[in-house]
């Protein structure tokens, strides 16, 4: 490999060991909630540009410990991909926390991709509306920590622990009473409304998990649903058609809601409107009610005109690359729209110069963000074939890039190859890793994927991930340094998070 450029930061090999060795220590706790926060302490490599903050490891160590108490006790628990469909437990849960989730309205949010950063977008416009935030999404970057938010700024770790102690008697109590336990989302999803009930606050903005109808966040009266756009994803537990996904997600729809839809495929489309006739909910729906008028890229990100449900937002700068993040504002703008009545007790527009500050200030992290400069490094969390999709268009959009590099490492219970197949076109050569996750596809099985897809002379294998960023960057730097060399890491979340961690100065 070519030596290293200064700007390029430390070696990653030169502090493995010391990562391994956290890694070593946190063995008891779920390695979805351990690994990377573990990495919090060797940040290593110096990005380029404004970063979304996400929170690392608190400096005090009495904090600290006790964090890992908590984080060590909902290790325990089923982790996400262990379901059973039923929302008894999460429901007895609040009935013994005194119902908080009805303590104030909820934007309730589905769909395949796209959820987080509608999340954000609409947080941040309520909150420009001098609304005060609650926002409850997941999987997080880094920090469990990240997950519950309150006035856009995830809850610090002594209100998490405070909130997790506050609730531990009413979860064991109705652990007690159950057949199962409730899981680790399960109380979580208690936790964030207890928060946000405590706060309080005026608005909740909630993702699900997945799917919908039994998803522990399911227990609130969303005024609107949101449905981001459906493909498929968790068939194994969703269905295998975008009709039989939109069945399960469609339940969050509710009685006399306001439904704002995206573009969906037609299947899905149907059994989403069947729905809100059935609940006597109000539907807009992109391309109709609402959407996206123009775009054009920017620096940083892309100026868009929307059309809302009031009226048309004109010269609007959103800081995230691609259209589909166009896309996501339109329907970030719509809910929140609906939200305050428009549409439906008036028509007025919302307040241009607020609805642009609110735009301009949104961040999502690991949705192709910049963490490192020369050569540019770009992180995207895009896990199955329609994120990847939407990931290659974007980058080839925003980015210059005359040669990319591609770094995947993706969960085992993913559709690997279709993943695979949609950044072909786009990356020059791939280096196939995996994450520390013990839901991570072992490198060399993702790697017979990838010569499959590639072609044996486009892949290299490396299963340490600070060794497959070394070898990316290095494949990037053959280009020359003013030339257009870049790389892309992607495949997953947690291989997103964990390379964040990595490529990032503490």
């Amino acid at each position: 490999m070519s030596e290293r450029p200064e700007s390029a930061g430390p070696d990653p090999d030169d502090t493995f060991d010391e990562f391994a060795e956290l890694v070593e220590e946190e063995t008891r706790r779920d390695p979805d909630l351990a690994v990377i926060e573990a990495g919090s302490r060797t940040l290593r490599t110096q990005g380029g540009g404004p970063q979304a903050e996400v929170p690392a490891r608190p400096v005090d160590p009495e904090v600290d410990k006790a964090l890992r108490e908590v984080e060590a006790e909902l290790a325990t628990r089923w982790g996400e991909t262990k379901l059973e469909p039923s929302v008894s437990r999460i429901s007895a849960l609040m009935d013994v926390l005194g119902e908080p989730q009805r303590a104030y309205p909820s934007i309730h949010i589905t769909g395949t991709n796209g959820k987080t950063s509608t999340a954000r977008m609409i947080e941040a416009l309520l909150g420009a509306f001098e609304l005060r935030t609650g926002r409850y999404t997941s999987p997080h970057v880094q920090s469990v920590t990240e997950r519950i938010s309150l006035d856009g700024a995830p809850v610090s770790a002594e209100r998490f622990i405070e909130t997790y102690q506050d609730i531990k008697p009413y979860v064991e109590m109705v652990d007690s009473r159950q057949e199962y336990r409730l899981s680790f989302f399960e109380v979580l999803t208690g936790m964030a409304y207890a928060a946000f009930a405590d706060a309080p606050v005026d608005v909740a903005v909630v993702e699900v998990g997945m799917g919908g109808s039994w998803d522990a966040t399911n227990v609130i009266d969303g005024s609107v649903a949101v449905v981001t756009p459906i493909d498929l994803d968790h068939t194994d537990r969703l269905g295998d058609t975008p009709a039989e996904i939109a069945t399960e997600k469609a339940g969050v729809i509710k009685r006399d809601a306001t439904v704002i839809m995206a573009q969906q495929p037609v299947d899905a489309a149907q059994v989403l409107l069947k729905k809100a006739v059935e609940v006597d909910a109000t539907v807009a729906r992109e391309g109709l009610e609402f959407g996206v008028v123009a775009r054009q890229i920017a620096v940083g990100g892309q100026v868009v005109t929307l059309r809302g449900l009031g009226g048309e937002y004109p010269e609007v700068y959103l800081p995230l690359h691609g259209a589909h993040q166009a896309h996501n504002a339109a329907v970030a703008l719509a809910a929140v729209e609906a939200f305050f009545g428009i549409g439906s007790e008036h028509a007025r527009p919302l307040d241009i110069d607020t609805v642009r500050k609110a735009f301009a200030a949104v961040a999502s992290p690991g949705r192709l963000e910049v963490v490192r400069r020369s050569p540019t490094v770009v992180l995207d969390a895009a896990h199955n074939p329609a994120g990847a999709r939407a990931a290659a268009g974007a980058i080839g959009e925003a980015f210059e890039f005359t040669r990319l590099i591609g770094v995947v490492g993706a969960s085992g219970d993913k559709n690997v190859r279709g993943l695979l197949e949609a950044f072909e076109p786009v990356f020059a050569e791939v280096v196939v890793t995996q994450n520390s996750s013990h839901r991570a596809m072992d490198a060399d099985e993702l790697a017979a994927v990838a010569v499959e897809v590639f072609g044996e002379d486009r892949v290299q294998v490396e299963p340490r991930l600070p060794d497959a960023l070394e070898a990316a960057i290095t494949l990037a730097e053959e280009e020359g340094e003013f030339a257009g060399g870049g790389v892309l890491v992607t495949g997953s979340v947690i291989t997103v998070g964990e390379a964040r961690l990595l490529l990032r100065r503490g």
